[in-house]
C-alpha cells in the first residue's frame, strides 16, 4: 500500500513532498521524497491517552456542577447515571464513541474503565470488530485489572492502591492514577506509588515538579476536561520541559473524543508550539501505551490519516503541522489507514 503527498515524517514532522510505503507487514517499508501530484497531508494516526468513554450514556449532563458532583465515586452525577443505565445501553453508547474516535483518526485510546470485571467485559464488547486498539485500564478490583490492560486509579485521596500496584507490577501491566486535578494534596502520594504515567496533573508545585523530572513519570494532560470543571489550565510548558506529556480528551460527558479540539485548543491558549502539540497527541501517547506507532518512519506500524490538504478548510495552508493541529477536523480527513 502506498499514499502520495505532504508526509509529516519523524518526531519534528518534516514536511516531505514524496510516497509513503506500507509492506505486507503492516509495518512502514519507506519514506521516498519526490515531487508528486497531490495536495493531500499525510500524519501519524492519533492516541488518545485518557478517556472515560463509560459516560457516553450521559452527553452534556450535569451543566453547572462541580467536579466532586459531576464524576466523584460513589454518588456524583456520572455515577448515578451508570447505575441507572442497561448493559445494552453502555455498550452501545461507548462503541458510537469508539466509531467516532476511529473515523476521526485514534488508533488507541487508554480508558478508565469503571465497573470492575463487568464493566471491562461490556468494554470488550463495545471495541469488537473495531480497528482501534482501546485499552481497558480497570478499576474497582485487582480481578477487573487482571480481565483488563491494567489499572486506572481515581486519585491516592480516593483509596490505598499499594494492593493494586503490586498486582499490575506483578502483571507486567501498566498502572495510571489521576492525580493534580483539584489541588496537589494527592500528588506526593500518587508519586509513592510509582505510577506507570500520570493524569491531569494541574496543580504541581516545584517539589513536585522535580519529582515528576527525577522520576520520568510521563503524564496525560486533559485541558478542556479541566477548563469545564473550573479546576484550571495546566502547566503544560513546565510538564514539557521535565517529561513525556500526551493528550486525551477525559469523560465523553463533557466532551467530544476528538484530538482535533484538543489541540486546537491548547494551541490557542497557551505558547506551546504546533509541532509539540502534535507529538502530545500522537508519539508521547503511544510511547506511554507501548505502541510501535504514533510516527512515521520506517519500521513503525502503518498507522496512517491522510487529509485532503486542498479542502475548503485546509486549502491554501503555508504551514501544514499549523494546519492539521490549529484547524483541521474530521470533515478534512480524506482516509484513516490502520494497517496491523
Amino acid at each position: 500500500m502506498e499514499r502520495t503527498g505532504t508526509i509529516l515524517r519523524g518526531r519534528e514532522f518534516e514536511p516531505v513532498e514524496g510516497r509513503i510505503v506500507v509492506g505486507s507487514d503492516g509495518r512502514i517499508d519507506r519514506i521516498e521524497e519526490e515531487r508528486v501530484e497531490s495536495d493531500d497531508i499525510i500524519i501519524p494516526a492519533f492516541v488518545n491517552a485518557h478517556t472515560h468513554i463509560g459516560d457516553s450514556i450521559a452527553k452534556e449532563a450535569g451543566g453547572g456542577l462541580s467536579l466532586e458532583e459531576l464524576v466523584a465515586p460513589p454518588d456524583g452525577l456520572k455515577h448515578r447515571l451508570l447505575r441507572e443505565a442497561s448493559r445494552n445501553e453502555l455498550v452501545s453508547a461507548m462503541s458510537q464513541s469508539l466509531q467516532y474516535m476511529e473515523r476521526a483518526g485514534t488508533a488507541a485510546c487508554l480508558d478508565f474503565r469503571e465497573g470492575d470485571v463487568e464493566g471491562v467485559e461490556m468494554f470488550r464488547e463495545a471495541a469488537a470488530g473495531k480497528d482501534i486498539e482501546a485499552f481497558a485500564l480497570a478499576r474497582g478490583s485487582v480481578e477487573a485489572m487482571e480481565a483488563g490492560d491494567g489499572f486506572g486509579a481515581s486519585g491516592a485521596n480516593d483509596d490505598v492502591f499499594d494492593r493494586e500496584r503490586r498486582a499490575t507490577r506483578n502483571a507486567g501491566k501498566p498502572f495510571g492514577i489521576h492525580a493534580g486535578e483539584v489541588d496537589e494534596s494527592d500528588i506526593n502520594p500518587a508519586l509513592d506509588l510509582d505510577p506507570d504515567f500520570l493524569v491531569h496533573v494541574v496543580h504541581p508545585r516545584p517539589l513536585h515538579l522535580e519529582r515528576i523530572e527525577d522520576s520520568e513519570v510521563p503524564i496525560a494532560i486533559c485541558p478542556r476536561s479541566n477548563l469545564v470543571t473550573g479546576v484550571g489550565l495546566p502547566p503544560v510548558s513546565d510538564l514539557l520541559e521535565r517529561t513525556t506529556v500526551a493528550l486525551g480528551t477525559d469523560n465523553v460527558m463533557l466532551n467530544s473524543p476528538s484530538m482535533f479540539r484538543e489541540m486546537a485548543m491548547l494551541a490557542k491558549l497557551t505558547d506551546v508550539p504546533a509541532a509539540e502539540i502534535l507529538r502530545m497527541a500522537t508519539v508521547n501517547g503511544a510511547e506511554i501505551a507501548d505502541l510501535e506507532y504514533g510516527v512515521l518512519e520506517p519500521g513503525k506500524k502503518g498507522k496512517l490519516v491522510v487529509f485532503d490538504g486542498d479542502s475548503r478548510n485546509l486549502g491554501g495552508a503555508r504551514d501544514p503541522v499549523r494546519a492539521v493541529v490549529r484547524r483541521a477536523s474530521v470533515d478534512d480527513i480524506r482516509e484513516v489507514i490502520f494497517s496491523n
